[in-house]
């Protein structure tokens, strides 16, 4: 990787020459000003306004414009005796723990590499420090003829720094919060969590830029003379009228989308208590059915048993009434033999 600046890191009485090399790299997709009707360049040429006439870059300086429009010439021989100790040199002003740092301030990333063999001791012996101390180091540091703020950290076995807004470029977040006392449900606090845990952590290597790819692809199918891929739209974003109903269906859907089962209704409820489908009713009153539906089945069974016993006792009742019937026919015939008898025998 190309260095874009030389120097030094000053840290105490300790300085560890470096090489400044960018971290990041941008892999957005240019486009050039052209003529729509012939596919000319369009390009831009510097006049000067007063004589009217394109000049070249060796003619052309710097200068402030102050509040009545007013040019004041700007020289690099000026510029150049400005007490600038940080011109060469990024020097290490305090050590800080890294959640002071408010990510609103951060800026452009760099790797700082250890400038030959010589640095190769102070630098490891920072970088070691950093680690242990578990700190970032806040610096200030001269690039592009201004100077600058950055933090120090360690990113693998390296030093990287960001560039720094100074704290007074950050602007106060005033008036931005709505204005309206809003309450907040446990509820819905909860479904947000459960949205959350369902969306879970990602590996940010797994992202990439879709946008950039989709006009690539329009690129390469106008070169070759084809008709470019037409992507689908995306939704149109209504109003939310309700929003549990709306975390309810994103957590919905996150979970589809990584092939997990949909979640239990029971967990969520809407704002206004929704009416219970049909099939819900009948659940709800078949529940409420059944202690009834238990007492009446013992009732009805106790019934059932009483008129078995009361049948039975009918029966032996009738059984005893035929057998005593009986008897009484049997001992009835044999009354008018025995007399009949007995007069026989008298004769």
């Amino acid at each position: 990787m190309r260095s874009i600046w030389n120097g030094a890191i000053s840290f105490g009485l300790v300085s560890i020459p470096i090489k400044l090399v960018n971290a990041t790299e941008s892999h957005s997709i240019s486009f050039r000003q052209i003529h729509t009707e012939d596919g000319g360049r369009i390009r831009y040429r510097k006049v000067c306004e007063l004589e009217d006439r394109e000049v070249s870059t060796a003619e052309i300086g710097k200068g402030y414009e102050d509040a009545d429009g007013t040019i004041i010439p700007i020289t690099d021989e000026d510029l150049s005796h400005l007490p600038l100790p940080t011109a060469k040199t990024i020097e290490i002003v305090a050590f800080v723990p890294a959640d002071r740092i408010d990510p609103l301030q951060m800026d452009a990333a760099y790797y700082l590499q250890a400038g030959g063999a010589p640095a190769a001791k102070p630098y490891t012996l920072l970088r070691e420090a950093l680690k242990r101390s578990r700190k970032v180091a806040i610096a200030k540091y001269a690039l592009r003829g201004r100077e600058r703020l950055g933090m120090l950290r360690v990113v693998g076995d390296a030093i990287a720094m960001h560039g720094l807004l100074w704290p007074d470029e950050v602007r106060a977040p005033e008036g931005l919060a709505p204005d309206t006392d809003v309450t907040v449900r446990d509820k819905e606090l909860d479904l947000a969590d459960a949205l959350m845990d369902t969306l879970g952590e990602v590996d940010l290597d797994d992202l990439h830029d879709e946008y950039r790819e989709a006009v690539e692809e329009v690129i390469a199918a106008k070169a070759a003379g084809e008709a470019p891929p037409e992507t689908p739209s995306a939704p149109s974003g209504g109003k939310v009228l309700d929003l549990m109903a709306a975390l309810e269906n994103s957590v919905r859907a996150a979970k589809e989308s990584r092939g997990e089962a949909p979640p239990a209704e029971a967990g969520v409820r809407s704002l206004s208590r929704p009416k219970e489908p049909a099939g819900k009713k009948s659940t709800s009153a078949t529940k409420r059915a059944e202690p009834a539906a238990r007492k009446s089945t013992a009732r009805t069974a106790k019934t059932a048993k009483s008129a078995q016993s009361a049948k039975k006792a009918t029966s032996a009742t009738k059984s005893t009434a035929k057998k005593t019937a009986a008897k009484k026919t049997a001992t009835a015939k044999k009354t008018p033999a025995k007399k009949t008898a007995a007069r026989k025998r008298t004769a």
